[in-house]
């Protein structure tokens, strides 16, 4: 429980800190994911610095709570709405290119007042500001010093097991969410399925009950013996 909390204490910081001076200067930012509760009747949003020229996905998932759905929304820094889904239990979308500055993030739970939600996010960025150094790398080695594969196609095969390897990461992250609102789900269903067994066992007991009893006076002798 601890370090789930210092986990969500630092994602909040990582969103949520202002963001001053040059923008050059920030390092480009790095994929994250993020899960919290929802309460009824909230909406909370989420700020992130993205870089100009690039790419975000942002990809999210209601793996908690009645209904599984919930209202999603995403604006760019200047202000316009890009995205607004209404009800949804989960979404991808992309952003290709990106501006330079803060997006924001909203997930609205206003529409419900008893059930809280439980949602899981993850954004995923990709910078072509990347490649420099590499490219910076390969001028250092002369022609004559290659060997029978080029450095181009090393990097090539580097970049492409790379990328692989995220999109494997990312699979599995979404897999876990897909996992864990289906076991909620099944809790929730086992929890009503008890319920209602144990309602019908209560009739049943009473219709047994009241049968017996309607037999048995069916039988006795009311009439009265005079002697």
């Amino acid at each position: 429980m601890m370090a789930a909390a210092w986990r969500a204490l630092w994602w909040r910081l990582l969103l949520l800190a202002p963001w001053g001076g040059s923008r050059a200067a920030l390092p480009p930012p790095q994929d994250a994911e993020f899960t919290f509760l929802l309460p009824a009747g909230r909406r909370e949003c989420f700020y992130q610095a993205a870089p100009g020229n690039g790419s975000m996905e942002a990809e999210y998932q209601v793996i908690g709570g009645a209904g599984l759905d919930i209202d999603f929304s995403l604006e760019s820094p200047t202000g316009v709405l890009l995205i607004n889904e209404y009800r949804k239990s989960d979404g991808v979308h992309t952003i290709e290119p990106t501006e330079a500055g803060d997006y924001k993030l909203c997930f609205d739970n206003s529409f419900s007042t008893i059930s809280e939600k439980l949602v899981f996010f993850e954004l995923i960025f990709d910078s072509p500001q990347e490649d420099e150094d590499g490219d910076n790398w390969s001028e250092v080695v002369e022609p004559e010093e290659m060997l029978d594969m080029k450095i181009e196609d090393i990097k090539e095969s580097i970049e492409t097991m790379k990328n692989r390897l995220e999109r494997s990461i990312q699979m599995q992250t979404l897999l876990r969410a897909f996992e864990a609102r289906d076991r909620n789900l099944q809790e929730s269903n086992m929890s009503r399925v008890n319920f209602w067994s144990a309602i019908n066992l209560g009739v049943l007991v009473v219709v047994a009950f009241l049968q017996v009893y309607m037999l048995k006076s069916l039988f006795e002798d009311k009439r009265q013996v005079r002697t």
